[in-house]
């Protein structure tokens, strides 16, 4: 029967009775039959039938690769993630790019999906230098090339070699079709002309607007395209001294506003990469404008930032394969970064947070250190100062506080996201570790019973600790003008390990404390909060015992 004349139910019975009598010719043959009538409901089915396939594959049978292989040529036109599969299907997985790092930039992936089956307008992508982000974006762009050459698509970066190297770069992939099997995927398309000094790039046939046109920043865009598939921003600003050069900033935003955007169609997909430099970089202002002026309240819009190192101190980036970068080599990175008193740039360039050098309140060379000895005396007291949470992003922060008449050393911390399950029982663990005798925790209408959690805890395992509810409770600007005013007395009084004797929990601490700022947002503020509500513990509570200098 032809297709037409059988239901999607009827083809589904049929591809059953394939199934059960191992008939894979037949089998898959509903598959791509179920795949024209409805692709959506069909892909249930067709991934069955890879499973099924990959799994005979890995156990030996060579036909069964083959088969799986034609599933991801069925799905390759319609799913990126296919397509790149489908694309280097016989490359040595040592030098594929895309399935050593799957798993990592899958999210990516899914989001650029997202914008090419128009359930997203714009998409700006963050993460640190040779991890994948713009060869992803390559492969994005011929994907959506090949999929409707009449588009006109317009790459834009800050200088003109970039944008040739990315041109090369897509160049290769259709060129080498021995090295990436695009054409399984796409079999009638072809590269109709090619322009290496123009940066210009026709598929199907040629348009007086390519499918492909690449332009730097600073170069001739006027009349250049006129752009109705992608626009892609990749990498605007050349480095550091542009990011700390307001001037060439604003100078930046002046071509991306006057020259860069009126290419765009309405309807074009705006697709934004690179270096969170500042908050006044490109990126940074576009997504201001994005999320705060009502005429743009109807962009469906998403950021995406993957950070060097997670909120587990441990790389996002060690693809397999060795093709990524290790955990030691990212807290290597950040150790130099710490040790020349520059953590903006690590923090812009490694974790995606636009930093303000002007606006960092707490530099690393600004704060005191030691070695992790102690001084040899009895401290006038030891306490802990909880700026706590129940999880769901934010920290429950805390510093062991052992004072010495105006000198506060920091030998342990509590930072941890987890639920009060995990940071009351830590919280008791620290308290005993250190011999704490106080502990002030901030309350607020969420939080009152965090404070009796730990009590009772405390009490339960029959250790006697002062524990106060702090009830005074600042969010939002108050939060950041109580860090900002106790800025001077963490600097002066609080000493904290040196880097090299830091814990993963310690380190992540002082990441959060040299990431405040007062220019720009801060994703969370935990750990500089408790060490504000540390100094007002030492030397502002009312009522508390006064602390007398030592005489050595």
């Amino acid at each position: 029967m032809a297709i037409q004349e059988v239901t999607f139910e009827q083809l589904v019975a049929a591809l059953e009775k394939f199934k059960q009598v191992n008939e894979i010719k037949r089998w898959y043959d509903c598959c791509c039959n179920l795949y024209q009538m409805n692709k959506k409901d069909a892909m249930p089915y067709v991934k069955t039938f890879r499973r099924e396939m990959t799994q005979r594959a890995r156990a030996g049978d060579a036909a069964a690769y083959e088969w799986a292989h034609k599933t991801y040529i069925l799905t390759g036109r319609d799913i990126f993630d296919d397509f790149m599969i489908a694309t280097e299907w016989y490359r040595e997985p040592s030098a594929q790019f895309w399935l050593p790092r799957r798993q990592q930039l899958l999210a990516i992936c899914n989001e650029l999906q997202r914008l090419e089956d128009d359930e997203l307008d714009e998409l700006f992508i963050s993460q640190p230098a040779r991890t994948g982000k713009t060869t992803i974006v390559i492969f994005f762009l011929l994907w959506v090339m090949l999929r409707d050459s009449e588009r006109s698509n317009l790459y834009c970066s800050y200088s003109d070699t970039v944008v040739s190297v990315f041109y090369t770069a897509i160049l290769e992939l259709l060129d080498d079709t021995t090295t990436y099997s695009w054409r399984d995927v796409f079999p009638v398309s072809k590269v109709a002309s090619t322009d290496a000094k123009a940066n210009l790039l026709n598929i199907d046939r040629k348009k007086h607007y390519a499918s492909f046109t690449g332009r730097s920043l600073y170069g001739t865009l006027n009349g250049a395209c006129d752009c109705n598939g992608y626009a892609v921003a990749d990498d605007l600003h050349s480095g550091i001294e542009e990011a700390m050069n307001i001037d060439r900033l604003n100078a930046a935003w002046f071509k991306v506003d006057n020259n860069y955007i009126p290419r765009w169609k309405e309807k074009t997909k705006r697709l934004w990469i690179g270096t969170r430099w500042s908050v006044a970089d490109a990126i940074s202002r576009r997504v201001s404008l994005l999320e705060n002026s009502e005429q743009y309240k109807n962009v469906r819009f998403k950021v995406i930032n993957i950070p060097a190192l997670n909120e587990n101190d441990e790389s996002n980036f060690d693809y397999k394969f060795n093709l990524g970068f290790s955990t030691k080599h990212f807290q290597q990175r950040r150790a130099s970064y710490e040790k020349n008193n520059d953590m903006a740039s690590w923090f812009a360039q490694y974790q995606g947070e636009p930093i303000e050098r002007s606006g960092s309140v707490f530099d690393p060379d600004d704060l005191r250190y030691y070695n992790g000895v102690l001084p040899d005396a009895d401290p006038d007291r030891i306490f802990m100062a909880i700026d706590p949470a129940w999880g769901g992003g934010d920290f429950v922060a805390g510093p062991i506080c052992y004072q010495y008449a105006n000198d506060i050393y920091v030998p342990d911390v509590v930072y941890d996201n987890g639920d009060k399950r995990i940071t009351q029982p830590l919280i008791v663990a620290m308290a005993k570790k250190y011999g704490v005798q106080a502990i002030s925790i901030e309350a607020t209408k969420t939080t009152a019973d965090y404070s009796k959690g730990v009590n009772d805890a405390l009490k339960a395992d029959g250790y006697l600790v002062n524990v106060q509810s702090t009830t005074k409770h600042y969010t939002g600007t108050g939060k950041q003008q109580r860090i900002f005013d106790k800025a001077p007395d963490i600097r002066e009084n609080m000493i904290f390990l040196e880097s090299g004797k830091r814990s993963k929990q310690y380190n992540l601490f002082m990441q959060n404390v040299f990431a405040f700022k007062v220019v720009g947002k801060n994703r969370n503020d935990d750990a500089p909060d408790s060490l504000a509500i540390a100094i007002n513990m030492a030397f502002f509570t009312v009522n508390k015992a006064t602390v007398k200098r030592r005489v050595c």
